[in-house]
């Protein structure tokens, strides 16, 4: 927001109160409106260690600022702005700008004047001077030849008074930017570093703060202290000159060139140049805390799931880590029982929700997609309605197997009135509902055993199926909510998503030699209610009368390394966040290695998980599937 109301500023001087004090050789005005589009949106303090004429400092005026320069006029400057500037102008009054006026005070020994005097002749000899330049030779002596203006104006006593005012909060200090940096840099910060130009011309060497000069071996020094401010978590904007050296000490940062005009030489042939501006982000650090952050109450009203995989106990661990970056959309590539998607909807981001299961697609677009549409009483009605004519799909194929035959002639009928329904969301929604029912009537809410031998006196399964499915419907109905976003669900393979996003989060299945974790033995039942049985082949000769599992490059090893290393490919603009299991392959090690591949940073977080669905747990050192669940994060 500081930036925002700067740069407002800039556009309309008359509303701008504080200014420059100085003209500067180098300074950034032209180069502002660049510069404050580039200004985080939060940070701890301001710190720019090369003031000179302050530009950026006196566009953002800083609530909490550092600014230093190793000149000690300079710095004096300040100081006195804040100290005395009533006296500053009342000698600023008498002074005459001719030529004799001039050198007579330039040759004054700074020595024997007053701060307030040694200020007042700063400012002086700067706006007088050729060309606003600071330079002094080998005695720490100004030399810069008077600048033979008509009619120069010294000063500016609203502006001065304006930047008294600004500076009063700010912290001024005369040293090295190493001294500077080193004391004061801290995480969170926002750093503006510009320094003396690296040359490329013979004019372009001009821009001189002390005696001593800023050569490659300084600019040199300056990015390790750069690196190291990044590595603090510190956010740092850097200005230069277009010189190949800014780009081999920046590799990896964003450089941006600007064309800009050059004040210093007469000839007007050289006074085109070109600016580099390097944006350097903060090298987050993650930490998850033991007791993570509380998620917004809009997620309660998801409907609890059992499904396998859903990540529904360790959402708030997904949003510790995604909440550190700045993002508005975000991608959940498989969406599974849809809970991620619902999540990040109740954070109020745009949300684009995808999976290969016709159910989980069902799910998003009822509850995450949909932002207003609900079913009502008489649409309830018309669904358990049994008068209708039904194919008896469910009655013949699976009779006996999971659901006693009353309750599969009313998912006959459910399946054949929500072929009556015209909106696309309440046609989800009643899918849904017919999906949650069915799975809160079956002993343990899956689909690879027949009979009721699991069978444990729970609640949910002496319900009758009409109010299981009135239940449901309800449920469903409290989810729909609208976040203002134009949320979407799509029913695909994640290879095929071309959607963009600034995040985006996958939880692909999981390929252990040790489980199975395939999703489609345990729900196809479920399934074949949200396709409609369209597009499968039952295998007439298992027990169960399950279909052929979806093709997917997670069943083998292989197939998931060259999975991950496709996806991470297609994403590589975005920030990635990715689950996965300890007892999974590819392992911890190659996954970081493959995530390497495409972002500069990785990092990979435990969080200790027990999954709802023991299975085959004495193939795991009968561990009763106690796993650690990974978070890996590329960015």
């Amino acid at each position: 927001m500081r930036a925002e109301k700067a740069l407002t500023c800039v556009q309309d001087t008359k509303n701008f109160g504080a200014r420059p004090i100085l003209k500067w050789a180098g300074g950034k005005q032209q180069l502002m409106q660049q510069l404050l589009q580039r200004v985080p949106k939060n940070y701890r303090q301001y710190i720019e260690p090369f003031i000179g004429g302050g530009a950026l400092f006196f566009a953002l005026t800083p609530d909490a600022a550092i600014i230093a320069d190793s000149n000690p006029e300079l710095m004096n400057l300040y100081r006195t702005v804040v100290n005395d500037v009533e006296s500053l102008i009342e000698i600023l009054k008498g002074f005459k700008t001719d030529k004799d006026s001039y050198y007579k005070i330039r040759f004054l020994n700074t020595t024997q004047l007053s701060d307030v005097e040694r200020a007042a002749r700063t400012i002086y000899l700067n706006r007088t001077c050729f060309n606003g330049l600071y330079r002094v030779n080998k005695k720490g002596q100004f030399n810069v030849p008077y600048g033979d203006y008509k009619n120069p104006r010294i000063y500016y006593p609203e502006y001065l008074r304006a930047a008294s005012i600004v500076l009063k909060s700010t912290t001024i200090i005369c040293a090295d930017y190493r001294e500077v940096l080193a004391k004061h840099a801290r995480e969170g910060d926002f750093i503006y570093l510009d320094p003396p130009y690296l040359p490329v011309s013979k004019y372009s060497d001009f821009k001189r703060y002390t005696k001593e000069q800023f050569y490659e071996e300084e600019h040199i020094e300056l990015a390790k202290e750069v690196k190291r401010l990044h590595e603090l978590g510190c956010h740092v904007l850097l200005t230069n000159s277009n010189h190949p050296l800014v780009y081999e000490l920046y590799n990896g940062f964003r450089i941006e060139v600007f064309q800009t005009r050059r004040n210093i030489s007469k000839d007007a042939k050289n006074r085109k140049g070109e600016d580099v501006i390097v944006n350097i982000p903060p090298h987050r650090k993650f930490l998850l805390r033991v007791e993570p952050p509380t998620l917004k109450e809009t997620i309660l009203r998801y409907p609890p799931t059992r499904f396998m995989g859903s990540k529904q106990n360790i959402l708030p661990y997904i949003w510790e880590v995604s909440s550190q970056f700045e993002f508005s959309s975000v991608i959940d590539l498989f969406s599974g029982s849809g809970v991620v998607s619902y999540m990040f909807k109740s954070q109020g981001k745009q949300v684009y929700s995808n999976d290969f299961m016709s159910m989980s697609a069902a799910f998003t677009r009822a509850m995450v997609e949909n932002s207003s549409i609900k079913l009502s009483d008489e649409d309830i009605q018309m669904l358990l309605d049994r008068s209708v004519k039904t194919d008896n799909f469910v009655s013949n194929t699976y009779k006996g197997l999971y659901f006693k035959d009353e309750d599969n002639h009313l998912i006959d009928c459910i399946r054949a009135n929500i072929k009556k329904i015209k909106n696309k969301y309440k046609k989800a929604q009643a899918i849904s509902a017919l999906i949650r029912a069915a799975v809160k009537k079956r002993p343990r809410g899956v689909f690879t055993y027949v009979g009721d031998r699991y069978d444990d006196g729970r609640r949910d399964l002496k319900i009758s199926f009409d109010q299981q499915f009135i239940n449901a419907v309800k449920a469903v109905n409290k989810a729909v909510f609208d976040n203002s976003k134009a949320n979407l669900s799509r029913r695909g393979d994640a290879m095929t998503v071309h959607w963009q996003a600034d995040l985006v989060y996958m939880d692909p299945p999981y390929y252990s030699p040790f489980s199975d974790n395939d999703y489609v033995r345990r729900y196809h039942f479920v399934e074949g209610i949200a396709c409609d049985w369209k597009g499968i082949e039952i295998q007439e000769h298992t027990m169960t009368k399950k279909f052929k599992s979806y093709p997917s490059p997670f069943s083998s090893r292989l197939g998931a390394r060259d999975a991950f290393d496709r996806l991470f490919n297609n994403f590589k603009d975005s920030i990635l966040i990715i689950s996965y299991s300890s007892n999974s392959l590819p392992k911890k090690e190659e996954m970081l290695s493959l995530m390497s591949k495409y972002k500069k940073h990785v990092e990979v977080f435990s969080v200790d998980y027990h999954y709802s669905f023991a299975n085959q747990g004495h193939k795991v050192a009968n561990n009763n599937n106690k796993v650690q669940e990974y978070i890996f994060v590329g960015y």
